[in-house]
C-alpha cells in the first residue's frame, strides 16, 4: 500500500545515488546481493540474541540498498529478467530471515509465546502473499495490492523490534499481532483478486 504513495518521493532520493554507483562500474545485481547478505547477517546475528536496537538499525540500512538497485537499473537504462528474479528472491530471503529471527527471540530468550506465534504467521503469510501474486502472474492473472505488502511488513516488524529494544512495553507483541492480522487479510485480498481476474477473463 505504501508503495503507491511513497515511490515517487523515494525515487527522487535514490536516483542520484543509483547514477553515482553506475558511473563507478557497479551493477544492480551486486548491490542486491550485498544488501541481502548484510540484512540476513544482521537479522541472524542480532535478533535471536536480544539485539533489538542494533539489529533493526543495521537491517534497515541494508534493506535500503534494495531501493538503490532499482535506481541503478533506471540510471543504466534497462533492467534484466535475471535481475528481476534475483531481486524478488532476495526480498523473500530477507523477509524470512527477519521474521524467523524475531520468532526465535520471542519463543526463546524473549519469552513471548504469543508474539512468537504472530511472527511465524508473518513469516509464512508474507511468503504466501508474494507467492500468490507470482503464481497468478505466471498464468496471466492479476493479484495486485492488499492491506499489508512488503514495505509495511518491514516497517512494522523492524519498528516493533526497535521500540522493544529501547524499552517500550508491549511494542513487539502489538506490532507483530497487527502485522499477522494484516498479513492474513492481505492473503485473502489477493486470493479474491485472482478469482476476480479469472472471472473477468473467462
Amino acid at each position: 500500500m505504501l508503495n503507491l504513495f511513497a515511490r515517487g518521493h523515494v525515487n527522487r532520493v535514490t536516483d542520484p545515488v543509483g547514477r553515482w554507483l553506475v558511473d563507478r562500474g557497479l551493477s544492480p545485481d551486486a548491490i542486491t546481493v550485498a544488501g541481502t547478505v548484510g540484512a540476513v547477517a544482521s537479522a541472524v546475528g542480532f535478533l535471536p540474541w536480544g539485539g533489538l536496537v542494533a539489529g533493526p538499525l543495521l537491517i534497515t540500512a541494508f534493506v535500503l540498498l534494495d531501493l538503490v538497485d532499482g535506481a541503478m537499473a533506471r540510471a543504466r537504462g534497462y533492467g534484466t529478467p535475471f535481475g528481476a528474479v534475483l531481486d524478488s528472491t532476495c526480498d523473500r530471503i530477507v523477509d524470512g530471515a527477519l521474521f524467523a529471527s524475531l520468532a526465535w527471540w520471542c519463543l526463546g530468550g524473549g519469552d513471548e509465546r504469543v508474539a512468537g506465534a504472530a511472527a511465524l504467521v508473518c513469516l509464512v503469510g508474507g511468503q504466501l502473499v508474494s507467492y500468490v501474486k507470482a503464481r497468478a502472474e505466471s498464468v496471466g492473472l492479476a493479484a495486485e495490492g492488499g492491506l499489508v505488502e512488503r514495505a509495511e511488513r518491514l516497517i512494522l516488524g523492524l519498528l516493533g523490534a526497535f521500540l522493544a529494544g529501547v524499552g517500550v512495553p508491549y511494542a513487539l507483541p502489538v506490532a507483530l499481532g497487527l502485522l499477522a492480522a494484516g498479513t492474513v487479510v492481505t492473503l485473502a485480498q489477493r486470493v479474491f483478486a485472482v478469482r476476480r481476474s479469472a472471472a473477468e477473463r473467462a
